[in-house]
């Protein structure tokens, strides 16, 4: 019999190619989303590329009767992906409260509703944020690296999570956990019918930089050019969305089939190669021909100087891997702003 996974924030951009992938390996998914930066047709655009429409409710998590009655109405779920939280760095510091409750309260929700509906396990969508910033001999930073004072109130409630969920299941709760750190995710499916779009101006890199490149944005700014690296930009381990989908996928069969080594488990998700803002913006100019508009502004506040992961660990115990390269990632991107704008979105 088919699993049923439980995806919230699963119209959001990790979430509809995660489940899009749980979808291509034979699991049934109901997406939760409160639509607050996503939007419903997401939906549809998941049913085109799999044939297969997941169920959706929309419901946030923070409403502990609303997600209740979701796991009353789908008896069968197996396993969840929590995805749902709000995730801008910059707003988190001008927001802290906003960030606290959203953040907090859903997956305190999860957790409560777990046991009472027996539901296995959970996987939860960390940052590599937790690591701060690595001190230059923890590069690239392995899941033993120790935990840094977060930079922002976003970095901070994933920490928090994550020990919410390690002292719940050191209380005996009857549950499993995988928490995955993921570095940047970009790009956009190859079919270009779901991808990133976020509702109003992007907190993200990669869809200011195309929404730059088709003329919606006037110019794209780099966040500081005086960092203590090679070019004087910022460094991050930049990878493929559907790379990092495919790891919930290994991660949920691992909690189902029962082959936790222990009750919860810690996996950086990422390339494992450091990529500067500068080079990310030269090598999306040659894959795609488009000359960029930008400028150079101050630093921004809770940025990290320069951060890239260590994979090994999820390469060889979940027996995942990225394999698509910052082209690959970049183009496809591209070709989703192509397609938003050919169909009069932007």
């Amino acid at each position: 019999m088919k699993k049923t996974i439980l995806v919230t924030g699963g119209t959001g951009f990790i979430g509809s190619h995660t489940t899009v992938e749980l979808q291509n390996a034979g699991y049934d998914v109901v997406i939760v989303d409160n639509l607050s930066n996503s939007k419903a047709d997401v939906v549809d655009g998941i049913e085109k590329i799999t044939g297969i429409r997941p169920a959706f409710e929309k419901v946030d998590c923070c409403d502990k009767a609303g997600l209740e009655a979701v796991f009353q109405k789908y008896p069968d779920i197996s396993g969840i992906i929590h995805f749902a939280a709000s995730k801008a760095v910059g707003e988190s510091v001008e927001k802290p409260l906003l960030y606290y409750y959203n953040n907090l309260v859903s997956l305190i929700n999860l957790l409560e509703l777990m046991p009472k509906y027996g539901v296995k396990g959970i996987i939860f969508s960390s940052s590599c944020t937790v690591y701060g910033q690595p001190a230059p001999e923890n590069l690239p930073v392995t899941e033993q690296a120790p935990i840094q004072k977060a930079e922002s109130p976003y970095g901070n409630t994933k920490q928090i999570n994550e020990e919410i969920i390690q002292d719940y299941v050191k209380s005996g709760a009857p549950i499993g956990a995988i928490l995955l750190r993921y570095f940047n995710p970009i790009g956009a499916h190859p079919t270009a019918i779901i991808g990133e779009m976020p509702n109003g101006v992007p907190a993200n890199l990669i869809p200011y930089l195309t929404q730059t490149a088709i003329g919606i944005r006037k110019e794209l700014t780099v966040f500081g050019d005086d960092y203590d690296t090679p070019d004087g930009s910022c460094i991050r381990d930049f990878i493929y969305v559907v790379d990092l989908a495919k790891a919930h996928v290994c991660a949920m069969a691992r909690i189902l089939d029962g082959k936790l080594a222990e009750p919860v488990e810690v996996y950086n998700v990422g390339t494992g190669h450091g990529v500067s803002v500068f080079e990310l913006i030269n090598t999306f100019e040659k894959c795609t021909g488009v000359k960029l508009n930008y400028k150079v502004g101050p630093r921004r506040p809770g940025d990290i100087e320069k951060v890239w992961g260590n994979v090994d660990k999820a390469n060889k115990v979940l027996g995942w891997k990225a394999v698509h390269t910052l082209e690959e990632a970049l183009s496809s991107a591209w070709k989703w702003q192509q397609k938003l704008r050919a169909d009069g979105i932007m």
